[in-house]
């Protein structure tokens, strides 16, 4: 797009863009009217102003005059590359490691620059005893370019708005650029360019994805936010379409035939991509042999394939509340390789030889053939272990069907859970640490309307088949991470100090404390705590706050262990299905198992980043999707009075995260009427004035809802009392 002459504003100060100019080309010297000619300002007036600024930044040696009216960049130890971390009051922090802190960064110094982006930064009052602050100079990278908002049309052009509270600018849209969007549309857009005097980056409109509120529309916006492909181009559709998905004799003679061994698969009810499923025998010494087997996806998913490219970029499946969004079409991820009952299905296991103490004698990794015998979801499964019975009532069924297990189905089931919890104990005394953190789940009717809440809670069913999922991902990293040969690991570094201590002034206020001895006391005492706060007011809120205190688990070449589950090799093998690192894993495991060399490192870190990156996206798009249908939720119980916890404690007010539900809404502090409330930096609470009551984290409050904004996904309360109940 051809950037506009636009005239000067009265009195501007053209220093950042100068500095910006002379730090691009650091070793070109530079006079007043080459900077006038770049910035675009033709105006004798922008001209003096530009002479006044040069002279000022060299006399405050920011550049330097090397000939008589032409300049030169100083690039000095103060200039830095890092990120921008917007806050959402329009200032922002600069990011780099070469520095011991974040600076801050003013909202005038950020030149255009948005969150995330990366930059290039001079920082002031570094060696003084001042408050350092930061410049942006120079934009390197932009984070991203497509945005998500509201259209507001205007007769001759329109902008979009933003609910991001960290995108601290609207987007100037021109009318020959709408792209039939109308006023009020919700739309995806793209930046485009940002001319030199614009307040708005100029932008397109991609696609109109509906109107506020409406279910679908806020469902494919969050998507589109995150970047986030719904459909599948045409092209790969058609590819997949045409892949050969049948059971041939020829391939089974080339693999480890499990058809007649009792084998099963444990998933959600309404699960529908089966990626796992576990085999189980007696051996004539004693001993069990327990098969790990898993879909063969990469059979079907061949190298260098418009599908392959396509499973790469996506990475990951995301799963929000109403739908997933796969990573490999249907024909693949729902049929051929879905581990479905009575179907023959190629697979790739690692198989065990398992003793009573559940120590591992011989293990054994290789392509295989199954054919599944039942088909259990975790209530059936668990019916079986809590009751040992092989009678299931059509209550407890998957198929709301009662049925009778015979005798080696019952026996598998019951020997496999005891195993589980051993191998489960032994994690537990190695130091790992157990994270059941509930999860809240919706009830949905046809209209996919939130009509009521429930929470999932981790049980011996999902113990068991997380044990044995757990055990082969362990067994994989390990057998060619001992051969040194490069792989993709699962990996896991030892939590952040700072974190661990702002975790423990938290945890203090209900009588709580870590160990900081050393680790294996710091991950015990942090499962002691997990297991105290079990049924508690705090529960939620310490089990979020002890997981924000842990590093993120990332992918990566480089092997540093995995220190939540406490183990030297950890990788991802278990779910190729939905995650592409479990792809390459298959991969490179059979490549290696053929005798094959190690590979470029460097190629399958590029790779394992791309993933992690892929990762987090669709985490943050799963997270907005709960609040999302939190606050649908909420719209309809407006006249409801709620029991919450306080469980964020800011300068502007308080969140309060309802009991019942786990929907997290703010009352702002002006709107609290039985006192005067003053922020306590000190202990994170709000003290009345006249009457000293305190509000604090984890208080238990009593609030109705003010307003629930489907768009902004905000959830706002009011304040009712306080709860002084014991």
């Amino acid at each position: 797009m051809k950037k506009r002459k636009i005239k000067s504003k009265k009195g501007k100060d053209f220093s950042a863009d100068i500095l910006k100019i002379l730090a691009k080309d650091s070793k070109k010297n530079f006079n007043y009217k080459q900077i006038a000619a770049i910035l675009e300002v033709e105006d004798t007036k922008s001209r003096n102003e530009i002479i006044k600024d040069l002279k000022v930044l060299a006399a405050n040696k920011l550049i330097t005059e090397v000939e008589r009216g032409k300049y030169q960049a100083v690039i000095s130890k103060d200039y830095y590359e890092g990120y921008i971390d917007m806050t959402s009051r329009k200032t922002a922090y600069f990011v780099c490691e070469d520095l011991e802190d974040d600076v801050f960064v003013p909202f005038v110094n950020l030149n255009k620059a948005l969150h995330n982006d990366k930059v290039r930064a001079y920082v002031y009052n570094r060696r003084s005893n001042r408050r350092p602050e930061a410049e942006v100079i120079e934009i390197l990278q932009r984070d991203k370019t497509e945005f998500v908002g509201v259209i507001d049309v205007q007769k001759n052009f329109a902008f979009v708005s933003t609910a991001n509270p960290k995108m601290y600018t609207d987007i100037f849209i021109p009318k020959n650029q709408l792209n039939g969007a109308e006023n009020g549309d919700v739309v995806l857009v793209t930046m485009e360019d940002w001319p030199a005097r614009a307040d708005s980056p100029f932008g397109k409109v991609l696609k109109v994805l509906g109107k506020p509120g409406e279910h679908n529309t806020e469902i494919h916006a969050i998507l589109a936010e995150y970047g986030l492909p719904y459909d599948f181009p045409i092209e790969v559709q058609t590819f997949a379409n045409k892949i050969d998905t049948s059971i041939t004799e020829e391939e089974i003679k080339k693999r480890r035939d499990f058809r007649n061994i009792l084998t099963f698969t444990i998933d959600p009810k309404d699960a529908k991509d089966l990626d796992d499923a576990l085999s189980f025998q007696v051996l004539e010494n004693g001993n069990y042999e327990i098969g790990v087997h898993i879909a063969d996806v990469t059979h079907y998913l061949e190298e260098g394939t418009v599908l392959d490219e396509e499973a790469f970029n996506r990475a990951t499946s995301v799963y929000l509340v109403d739908r997933v969004v796969p990573m490999l079409p249907e024909v693949l991820s729902n049929d051929a390789c879905s581990l479905n009952p009575n179907t023959d299905k190629y697979t790739f296991s690692a198989v065990f030889e398992i003793n009573n103490k559940a120590e591992i004698l011989n293990q054994w990794f290789g392509r295989t053939i199954i054919n599944c015998d039942r088909r259990f979801a975790y209530e059936d499964a668990q019916y079986v272990i809590e009751t040992k019975q092989a009678e299931v009532p059509a209550e407890k069924s998957f198929t709301d069907q009662a049925y009778t297990l015979d005798d080696a189905s019952l026996q598998a089931i019951l020997k496999m859970d005891a195993l589980a919890k051993i191998l489960r104990r032994n994690r537990m005394a190695n130091g790992a640490i157990s994270f059941d953190k509930v999860e809240v789940k919706f009830q949905l009717n046809e209209q996919a309307e939130p009509v009521g809440v429930y929470f999932k809670e981790q049980k011996d069913s999902n113990h068991l088949i997380e044990e044995f999922m757990l055990l082969a991902n362990r067994k994989v990293a390990e057998f060619i991470g001992k051969q040194k040969k490069t792989f993709v690991y699962r990996v896991h570094e030892e939590p952040n100090e700072d974190k661990l201590f702002a975790l423990q002034g938290v945890i203090s206020k209900f009588g709580h404390k870590i160990n900081f001895k050393d680790r294996k006391s710091i991950s015990d005492s942090l499962n002691q705590l997990l297991e105290d706060v079990k049924g508690k007011k705090e529960q939620n809120l310490v089990d979020t706050l002890a997981i924000r205190a842990m590093s993120k688990a990332i992918y990566s070449t480089n092997n540093v262990g995995h220190y939540g589950l406490a183990f030297d090799y950890y990788s991802h093998f278990t779910s190729p299905i939905r995650r592409y690192p479990d792809v390459l894993v298959h991969r490179l495991l059979q490549y290696y198992l053929d005798g094959g060399k190690s590979v470029s490192e460097e190629v399958f870190e590029e790779k394992s980043a791309h993933c992690t990156d892929r990762e987090i996206l669709a985490a943050q798009a799963e997270r907005d999707s709960v609040k999302y249908m939190q606050i649908k939720y909420m719209q309809d119980h407006k006249d409801q009075e709620f029991l919450g916890v306080i469980s964020g404690v800011t300068e502007w007010g308080i969140y309060v995260e309802i009991i019942e539900n786990k929907c997290e809404g703010m009352v702002r502090v002006r709107e609290i009427k039985e006192d005067y409330y003053v922020f306590d930096e000190q202990q994170y609470a709000y003290v009345g004035q006249v009457t000293k009551n305190v509000l604090q984290l984890g208080d238990e409050v009593y609030v109705k809802v003010k307003s629930a904004d489907l768009v902004k996904k905000q959830l706002d309360l009011w304040y009712l009392r306080q709860n002084t109940k014991e």
